[in-house]
């Protein structure tokens, strides 16, 4: 099987997985889900301060189970959380042409950097790492929306690395568990 053969397949085993995205029901107030047009996508550290607050939610992932040639897993990767915010949401659409979910080569993703909007949202990114079934948690967390991202490997190589971000939302003080 050639390389875009297995890419494909690739993309046929993982785009499934978003019809499986969970429901946690419509934003946060004050928290729209996609920007109205005239919306600026320049960096403002006031939208992220929500995010620093501690809350009750859990996020509970694992990498989906994945069915065909290749198998992926993020085991040792570092699996980032970034709270959504009209800045984030634009970056996300340019990187991963989607503000909801993606699963594309890491190449892709990382040569469309250039055109995404500068910024720095660092202080206010999560992190946990993903272990060796796949899961990851985050603790602490407000309520609002937020962008899972991290990167898989084909386990045994013949595939390229993916990409993968996902769209969650935190609310109610739950435990929200969810396949990425």
């Amino acid at each position: 099987m050639d390389f875009r053969a297995r890419l494909i397949a690739a993309a046929l085993v993982l785009a499934p997985l978003a019809a499986c995205e969970p429901s946690y029901g419509p934003p946060p107030p004050g928290r729209s889900v996609m920007p109205p047009p005239s919306e600026s996508a320049i960096f403002s550290a006031a939208d992220f301060a929500w995010s620093k607050t501690v809350g009750r939610n859990i996020l509970s992932g694992t990498l989906g189970p994945h069915a065909g040639p290749l198998r992926y897993s993020c085991s040792g990767q570092t699996v980032v959380l970034t709270p959504e915010t009209p800045w984030v949401r634009r970056r996300m659409s340019v990187l991963y042409r989607s503000a909801q979910y993606a699963a594309l080569p890491t190449d892709d993703v990382r040569s469309r950097a250039g055109q995404a909007p500068p910024g720095d949202s660092e202080p206010y990114v999560r992190r946990a790492l993903c272990d060796q079934t796949d899961h990851f948690s985050f603790t602490g967390l407000p309520d609002g929306a937020w962008f899972v991202v991290t990167l898989a490997k084909p386990v045994g190589g013949g595939g390229p690395n993916l990409a993968l971000m996902q769209r969650v939302i935190t609310r109610g003080g739950r435990v929200s568990e969810f396949a990425l």
